[in-house]
């Protein structure tokens, strides 16, 4: 789907930052939207779309239980 987003957990990522999830709910969003920026009148919903995904997913590497070595 977008082979721009980089898989953020252990081991496939040491250091994971706000700004790598953040990146990468960013091109979520503009790959299911369409959008490589949205218009004015779409910009609000655009951002709250980015918010939410970069809030779920730091949600979601918090939660993740890495069990032994996966392969690269």
């Amino acid at each position: 789907m977008c082979r721009s987003i980089k898989t953020l957990r252990p081991p496939f990522a040491d250091e994971v930052t706000e700004d790598d999830i953040r990146a990468a709910a960013l091109q979520y969003v503009r790959k299911i939207s369409g959008f490589r920026a949205p218009a004015a009148h779409n910009a609000e919903a655009f951002d709250h779309a980015v918010e939410e995904i970069a809030r779920a997913s730091t949600a979601l590497l918090a939660s993740l239980q890495v069990r032994g070595p996966a392969a690269r």
